[in-house]
């Protein structure tokens, strides 16, 4: 058993009122809140280590450096990567999916076929839009169960020999469902072509194994691990990003420069032009630290205890639609309540302290398919409890009352 007090007590955040209630957090899926340990290690860089990086020979800036560096070893851990040169800093998933989108651009032409599905983050659909307009590559979509499960049918049915990139989620931010991303990889690469997983909702619930899974691209956030905003991480093969052209120009992703010709620098350096957040990097290594210290299974353990407890209590709640049900489902749930629109119960929980998301998620296919203009969304992180679940309710059933 987890000591969820305990927990609680390293993230100052949560201990406020708002709107003259405890505050609830229950939109984790968006961004999580940050111990302690992650808001001093941002402090103790400015307050004793600021230097820039990789460029000096001065005491501060070495020690940047190394510590730099040591969040890239870290994060190599994390996900079991083969070399810590496969681990590319980025300021985000969605700057990852570009990093790739973008490169692909130049490497695919008319003919070839991206595939994605149905329930993607817009960020890992615009950019491949993007990337089609420019190469004449063709987008193509795996469609989605009305359970919230990927149609496995149909995605070996897309898959063909014109098949260059397949783009999916690993967990969806808008119903939960956990895609079998092993069997995934597996069928892609049983027709020659390759893979990018959307990692952003998982690597806070699950553990994530880039080797074990034999994936060629994985992209996920810090600041939805308990860490910073501003710092992401592809991770890719090490021959494939060597093949993937540059996504920027500029300082540190250069070997050498003249006016006729530049040449790029090795990896991961490649690819990380300019300055980066060091902050941020630095302290996204106390996050995961943290979550290693707490063992992700047990995180894992907690949250679904919690995704279970949510789901029977909101079955007492008249007019209740559960949005996804699929087979496997991660820490949230997305819900309507008939006749009520979800950004009007979400403005009312607010009132009442209590921070859940409304929307469509950034997912508007998803809702396309569900026909609704969006969902409430409750998603949970190790800090929360059933007792905060039992508060939501109780306010849900004010709120349907207010709004009838």
């Amino acid at each position: 058993m987890i000591d969820v007090g305990k927990i609680r007590a390293q993230f100052p955040l949560l201990h406020q009122k708002v709107n003259g209630e405890n505050l609830v957090y229950f939109d984790n899926g968006a961004s999580t809140q940050k111990p302690q340990v992650v808001i001093d290690a941002i402090a103790q860089y400015y307050s004793n280590d600021n230097a820039n990086i990789h460029r000096g020979v001065h005491y501060l800036s070495q020690k940047a450096t190394d510590k730099f560096e040591e969040t890239r070893d870290t994060v190599q851990a994390f996900i079991n990567a083969n070399k810590s040169c496969e681990i590319i800093f980025t300021k985000g998933t969605t700057d990852s999916i570009n990093l790739v989108a973008n490169g692909y651009r130049s490497m695919l032409n008319k003919g070839d076929d991206i595939i994605i599905s149905e329930m993607e983050h817009h960020s890992n659909i615009v950019p491949w839009q993007m990337c089609c307009e420019v190469s004449g590559a063709t987008l193509k979509v795996i469609p989605i169960l009305d359970n919230g499960d990927l149609d496995m049918d149909a995605f070996e049915n897309l898959l063909s020999e014109k098949t260059k990139l397949v783009a999916v989620t690993h967990i969806s931010n808008a119903l939960g469902t956990i895609n079998p991303v092993e069997k995934l990889i597996a069928l892609t690469h049983k027709v020659g072509a390759k893979i990018l997983i959307d990692g952003a909702q998982a690597t806070p619930h699950a553990l994530v194994d880039v080797q074990g899974l034999d994936v060629d691209f994985y992209c996920f956030s810090a600041h939805k691990m308990y860490g910073p905003t501003g710092v992401g991480v592809l991770y890719g093969k090490e021959a494939l990003l060597n093949e993937l052209p540059p996504y920027q120009g500029g300082g540190e992703m250069i070997k050498e420069v003249s006016f006729e010709k530049t040449t790029y620098a090795d990896l991961p350096h490649k690819f990380e032009a300019g300055t980066p957040n060091i902050a941020g990097v630095i302290a996204f290594k106390a996050a995961m630290d943290f979550i290693t210290d707490l063992g992700i299974s047990t995180i894992a353990k907690h949250e679904d205890t919690l995704v279970q407890y949510a789901t029977k209590q909101l079955l007492t709640i008249s007019g209740m639609q559960f949005i996804g049900e699929a087979k496997k489902r991660a820490a949230l749930v997305s819900f309507n309540i008939e006749s009520l629109h979800p950004y009007d119960i979400g403005v009312l929980l607010d009132k009442m302290g209590i921070a859940i998301r409304t929307g469509h998620h950034c997912a508007q296919p998803i809702m396309e398919h569900y026909k609704v203009p969006g969902t409430a969304r409750m998603s949970f992180a190790i800090y929360n409890t059933k007792e905060e679940i039992d508060s939501c309710i109780t306010a849900i059933k004010k709120a349907q009352t207010m709004l009838a």
